[in-house]
C-alpha cells in the first residue's frame, strides 16, 4: 500500500506491507537510520521520534498509522548538513552520548521537554528521559546535557518566552519603557564564544 508521510518537512511516499513499523519504514525505506531498533517491544525508548512534537515509539506503530502526522526524526533537528542543533551539541560538550546507542531517543525526549518548559528542573528532566534507557548508565551527563542545552537555549537572541513579539521587532523592556534588550539575552558576539560562553 502507499502511504504518504511528512518527514522532516519533506513529503514522502512509500510503498509498504500494511504490518510494516513505522521505525523499519524509516530505516529501511528513507534510509533514515537516527533511530534505532533496540527491544523492539516499546520498553528502551532507542527508537523514539517525534510525532506532531511528541515522542513515541516507532517500533510500535505501523507507517501507515502515521500518515497526515508531522514526523521528525534525529536527522530533522540538525539546522543544516554537517551542523548539530543546539541539544546535539550539548550532548557532545558533556560527553553525554557515551555510546551513543539510545542518544537519538534522548535527544528527541530532551527537544519536545524544552519546546514545552523553558527552564526545567532536574527532576524535570530526569522524569521526561525515564521512558529512555541507557545502557552504558551514564545518566548523570544526559541530565548535565539537557541543563546545558536549556541554558544555551534561554541565553538565544531570540525571546521565545515574549507572548505576541515577532522575530523582527525590538524587544521592550517593560521596566525601562524604551526599546532594550531583555535581561539575561546575550549579544551575539557573547552566545557565540567557544562552548558557548561556558566556563
Amino acid at each position: 500500500m502507499k502511504v504518504n508521510l511528512k518527514v522532516n518537512g519533506r513529503s514522502r511516499t512509500v510503498d509498504v506491507e500494511p504490518r510494516k513499523t513505522l521505525l523499519d519504514t524509516l530505516r529501511e525505506d528513507l534510509a533514515l537510520v537516527g533511530s534505532h531498533a533496540g527491544c523492539e517491544h516499546g520498553v528502551c525508548g532507542a527508537c523514539t521520534i517525534l510525532l506532531d512534537g511528541v515522542p513515541v515509539r516507532s517500533c510500535l506503530m505501523f507507517a501507515a498509522q502515521s500518515d497526515g502526522y508531522e514526523i521528525t526524526t534525529i536527522e530533522g533537528l540538525a539546522p543544516a548538513p554537517g551542523e548539530l542543533g543546539v541539544i546535539q551539541d550539548a550532548f557532545c560538550e558533556t560527553h553525554g552520548l557515551q555510546c551513543g546507542y539510545c542518544t537519538p531517543g534522548m535527544i528527541l525526549t530532551a527537544h519536545s521537554l524544552l519546546e514545552r518548559v523553558e527552564n526545567p528542573t532536574r527532576e524535570d528532566i530526569v522524569e521526561a528521559i525515564s521512558g529512555n534507557i541507557c545502557r552504558c548508565t551514564g545518566y548523570g551527563q544526559i541530565v548535565e546535557a539537557i541543563e546545558f542545552a536549556a541554558d544555551r537555549l534561554r541565553k538565544a537572541n531570540a525571546p521565545r518566552h515574549l507572548k505576541g513579539s515577532h522575530a523582527n521587532e525590538p524587544v521592550k523592556d517593560p521596566n525601562a519603557k524604551t526599546d532594550a534588550p531583555q535581561e539575561g539575552i546575550l549579544e551575539a558576539a557573547e552566545a557565540d564564544t567557544p562552548h558557548g560562553g561556558r566556563s
